[in-house]
Parts: C-alpha cells; sequence; structure tokens
C-alpha cells in the first residue's frame, strides 16, 4: 500500500449573525432557518451517515460562537420545527396545484421537495434529538470532526482599536465553545481572515507595540488558524510599511510592522506555498497558519469551470411565485430566470459522483505534484463557507460527502484535521505575515471603505468607554454587574464584521445599518446606566427585557475588557515626548 504523500482537510466556516427576532425573511431569522434546513442537517446526516458506514474521514467544521448559541436557542429551534413544517406543506400543496393542471414534471419535483422537506425534520427531531451541536460534538468525540472557533460575534479584528477588544471577542469564544462542546479547541477561524502582525502605534505620547493577533490566540492555548492564500503566498500587504492610513479613507493611523527594519512598500515577507503550514511572527512554536489552497478552491468558487454552476444543478436563483420552491436548474451560460429548464435530481446525483471523482483526483495530483517537485510531505486545505453547501449549491452536500468517501480509498492521502496536521507534521519555517483578509484587495476595503468609515469611530468610542467602565468598576456586583455585562454583549454584537459587510455588498444595506445603530444605541443606554450612582427597579426592568432580545454568552464577564495596551505583553517601547 503506498504511504501518504500529503494531508488534505476540508475547512468548513459556519456563521450567520446574530439575528435571533431581528425579522425573517428577506433578512433576519429566517437566515438560520434556511441554513439549518438546507446546510446543517444535510451536512450532519451525510457525516454520520459516513460514520455509520465505517468510512475514516476527517475534515475541519468551524462553528462561530455567536451561531452557536443560536444553534442552541429553544426559541429558534422551536421557530425552525415551524418554518420546516410550512416548507413541506407548501411543497405538497404544490403537487396538488401540478397536479390539477396536469404538469406531472414539476408535480413530481414538487412531491421531491415534499419528501426532502420531510426528511429534514425528521432528522432534526429525531436523529439529532433538535440539538445540532450535540450532533457535531459526537462526530469530535468520534475522532472524525475537528470543530474550530471562532471570535465571539465575528468582529472585524484587525480594524478594533484596542487590544482589550481583541481579547474579549476571543476570550468569550473561546469560553463559549469549552461550554457547548466540553472541551479546549485548538483551531480557529479568523473572522473574515483578517489578520494583522505586530504593529507600533502612538499612544499619548508613546510608542506602543500592540502585539499580532498570533499572541492573542497563543494566549487562549489555540494553535492554528487559516488565511487566504495570498497572505502566505505573496501579494501585496496591506498597513504594513510607509507613513500614511490603512484605508482609503484616513481612518485608521498607518501601522508598521514591529521587526527591526519595516518592510519596503508593498513587500510580501518571505513568500511561502499553500501547501505547507508555517510558524507564525510573534508565537514561533505556539500558533501556525494553513493557507486556503487555490486550485482546488477554484474548482469550487470559479464561475467560469466552478462544479456549482453546471447546467444540470439546480438554479438557487429563480422560485416558484406561489410557494417560494427552486424547481428549475441553472440550464446553460447567461439563460434568462424566465428561460430555465426543469430540474432533474437524477441527472444532478449522475453530475455529482463525476465531480466528487475529478475532485479526489485532483487533490491527490496536487500533493503528489507537491511531493515529486520538493521531496517534502504537503498539506491542502480547502477552505469553504459552509452554507454554499446544499443552500447555495443545492447538490454540495452529497458532493462533500462523496469527495471524503473517495479520499477515504486514496492511500497517498491522508485525511486529517487542522490540529492533526500541525502535531503531526509540524511546521519547520516561522512566516512573517502581512496585514490582510479575503475581502477585495486582500485588504480591508470590504469592511473600511466611503460607504462604512461612519461605523469606526462609533465602535473605537464604544470600546474606549467600556474600558473606562472597567477601570471605575473593577469587581462590580449585583445589579451594576448585570448592567456592565449587558453592555458587554451589546458591544460584541455592534462589533460583527457582518454590518459593514452587508453594507459595502449592498446585500442587506438598510438592515444592517438599522441593526447595528440599534446595538450602538443599546450599548449607550447601558453605560450611562452604569455610570449612574444608583440603578433603580426601573433600570433593571429594561436590562432584563434587552437581555431577553439579546441573550448570547451568558457566561459573559465585563472584565474581559480590562484595558491591555501599554501593558504586559504590549509594553510601550519608546518615548517621543
Amino acid at each position: 500500500m503506498d504511504a501518504p504523500v500529503g494531508a488534505f482537510t476540508f475547512m468548513l466556516h459556519s456563521h450567520l449573525p446574530y439575528a435571533r427576532q431581528a425579522g425573517m425573511w428577506p433578512h433576519g431569522e429566517e437566515w438560520i432557518h434556511e441554513a439549518i434546513g438546507e446546510t446543517y442537517v444535510p451536512l450532519l446526516n451525510a457525516l454520520h451517515d459516513l460514520r455509520e458506514e465505517g468510512v475514516p474521514y476527517r475534515l475541519t467544521i468551524g462553528i462561530t460562537p455567536i451561531l452557536a448559541e443560536q444553534l442552541a436557542d429553544p426559541l429558534i429551534i422551536e421557530h425552525f420545527i415551524g418554518y420546516a413544517t410550512e416548507r413541506a406543506a407548501r411543497a405538497a400543496k404544490d403537487v396538488e396545484r401540478f397536479e390539477q393542471v396536469g404538469d406531472e414534471t414539476m408535480r413530481d419535483l414538487a412531491r421531491f421537495y415534499h419528501h426532502w422537506y420531510a426528511r429534514v425534520l425528521t432528522s432534526f427531531r429525531d436523529r439529532f434529538g433538535s440539538d445540532l451541536l450535540s450532533a457535531f460534538r459526537q462526530l469530535q468525540e468520534a475522532g472524525l470532526v475537528e470543530l474550530a472557533t471562532s471570535a465571539a460575534t465575528h468582529g472585524y479584528l484587525p480594524l478594533l482599536a484596542r487590544d482589550s477588544s481583541i481579547h474579549a471577542q476571543l476570550q468569550t469564544g473561546v469560553r463559549t465553545y469549552r461550554r457547548h462542546f466540553g472541551s479546549d479547541p485548538l483551531a480557529i477561524w479568523l473572522p473574515e481572515c483578517a489578520y494583522r502582525p505586530a504593529i507600533l502605534e502612538e499612544e499619548h505620547g508613546r510608542t506602543t507595540r500592540r502585539p499580532g493577533l498570533e499572541s492573542f490566540l497563543a494566549e487562549e492555548g489555540l494553535l492554528v488558524f487559516f488565511a487566504e492564500t495570498h497572505t502566505v503566498e505573496g501579494g501585496k500587504p496591506v498597513g504594513m510599511a510607509v507613513p500614511g492610513t490603512v484605508g482609503p479613507y484616513g481612518m485608521i493611523a498607518r501601522r508598521y510592522a514591529s521587526s527591526i527594519t519595516p518592510p519596503a512598500p508593498g513587500q510580501q515577507l518571505n513568500p511561502g506555498t499553500s501547501l505547507l503550514p508555517y510558524w507564525v511572527g510573534d508565537a514561533p512554536g505556539q500558533v501556525a497558519v494553513l493557507a486556503r489552497h487555490e486550485r482546488t478552491g477554484q474548482q469550487v468558487w470559479s464561475a467560469a469551470f466552478g462544479y456549482p454552476g453546471d447546467f444540470v444543478y439546480r438554479e438557487f436563483h429563480r422560485k416558484d411565485a406561489e410557494s417560494g420552491m427552486q424547481y428549475w436548474r441553472v440550464t446553460g451560460a447567461g439563460v434568462d430566470l424566465g428561460s430555465k429548464e426543469p430540474y432533474n435530481p437524477s441527472r444532478a446525483a449522475e453530475q455529482v459522483a463525476s465531480h466528487a471523482s475529478h475532485y479526489v483526483h485532483l487533490v491527490e495530483e496536487q500533493l503528489r505534484d507537491f511531493h515529486e517537485r520538493t521531496g517534502s510531505f504537503g498539506s491542502i486545505t480547502a477552505s469553504y463557507d459552509t452554507e454554499l453547501f446544499g443552500h447555495w449549491w443545492f447538490e454540495g452536500v452529497d458532493w462533500l460527502k462523496a469527495v471524503l468517501r473517495g479520499l477515504a480509498g486514496r492511500p497517498a492521502v491522508e485525511l486529517s484535521t487542522a490540529s492533526r496536521i500541525i502535531e503531526e507534521h509540524p511546521p519547520r519555517e516561522v512566516l512573517s505575515l502581512p496585514e490582510s483578509s479575503w475581502g477585495a484587495g486582500g485588504g480591508h476595503f470590504t469592511w473600511l471603505n466611503e460607504e462604512t468609515e461612519w461605523m469606526w469611530p462609533i465602535i473605537h468610542q464604544a470600546e474606549n468607554r467600556m474600558e473606562e467602565l472597567v477601570a471605575h468598576f473593577p469587581e462590580a456586583e449585583g445589579s451594576r454587574r448585570e448592567v456592565l455585562d449587558q453592555a458587554a454583549r451589546e458591544l460584541l454584537l455592534l462589533q460583527s464584521s457582518d454590518w459593514p459587510f452587508l453594507v459595502t455588498t449592498g446585500q442587506a444595506k438598510e438592515y444592517a445599518i438599522e441593526r447595528f445603530q440599534e446595538h450602538v444605541a443599546r450599548f449607550d443606554q447601558l453605560a450611562a446606566m452604569a455610570e449612574a450612582d444608583e440603578i433603580g427597579p426601573e433600570a433593571m426592568e429594561t436590562v432584563a427585557v434587552l437581555r431577553e432580545r439579546d441573550n448570547p454568552f451568558p457566561a459573559i464577564d465585563y472584565r474581559d475588557w480590562a484595558a491591555r495596551q501599554g501593558y504586559a505583553g504590549a509594553a510601550p517601547v519608546s518615548a517621543t515626548g
């Protein structure tokens, strides 16, 4: 039998913004219902099926803390059951409607969807006991899946002004992971793959060194994070050199790497390869990075040749005017929505098998080629949003299942998880990474631009105010502690990277602005309560209402926001007058 020449892991990043009781269709809690029904339940079915078949697969699945809190929330569980029941009923009505007009093709498709939603509902309630997190936890405890964490609310860490906020986002995330999964996480998905190295900044007339994000990860015992391809392999870095500003609108003072000699403008430090892991900057031997592998990524994401655009696969964008069901296939390149042809599940299943086989061979070829060229044991990290599979690409979960089964039968490929790759094939080099993200241009533009620049001073003001509250009330108890903890929740929620992202993309601009402003207003209200000499019954009634509305992170601790800049781990390095 051939010895493995390299390792492979899927990294599926699962995230949705906090949408509990925050609207329904088209923006709000229904986002979560759709993801549960179309992605998470089908994915769990596929992974548990493979486990029962005895397939020795492994992969990495990230579940952000704010998503985990929502998946475990009784209200969302109740609402999802209602959603899935309604979807099955709509399909059943369509069966009757198409039967009456003699359209057998559409009738059969409606029947297909009725059975599909009924199976989802049965799996959710009976197979998984309405507890998806436990279903994921079982797979992790069986050694088949590694569950990765993230920052609490997917805050965009490089643009946060205070290290206390970075610390609190990460510590709250790790604490939430332990509560749901009963263990310590080793892998983390940095929100938006947004990374920031150690930097020097001016504060109160002194130059202060702010640690790279890897230092915060090491503090939490995290071993590995994920980066975009260009972050490791090369490309124009962001925010690494000459005086000026980060971003096009001058919002944040230009920072430079705290190495002895700042790099030249546009220079990438020590280019690497996405086929190897590396120790990172401030935490060599403690924290490693795995970069997204471009070729395998393109095979799914490319608009030109990616699998999801195949003409026999289901068309996402056309929906039945009465029921909202998606009865059509992609049909062809540039075909108008009104000209789409009916979907054929059997033909789609055949294409899934073909595409899965192609991907399995692609992975093996990439690893063999790297091994033959370098003599090294390589690793491929194939990173995707989990919601791509099932929700956007209807056949995607079946494809994942077939790929895992196929790779499990390839002796040259070692199916693995992120932390296992680092533990069993540790990095041999330390890499200095540039400030970067997966967004447009590889930098911060998607979250910091002319549409969103107004948000960041508000975020920074709230960060400073929270630090001041902790300094003024370092050991609050009783009512004041409740107020401060709720203020901390609202601060986490207003820091979500989803709000500027949705504004920039225009997908839900007004909704995102409204949500951001709501959390800012609640934070300001709570901060004012905390600053008052006394907190009376009326104020506590308000806190109770807000806590019921915004209820994640029951173990939150406002003291996590104690000031850190200029203290241990970030000491001033010089005085400037």
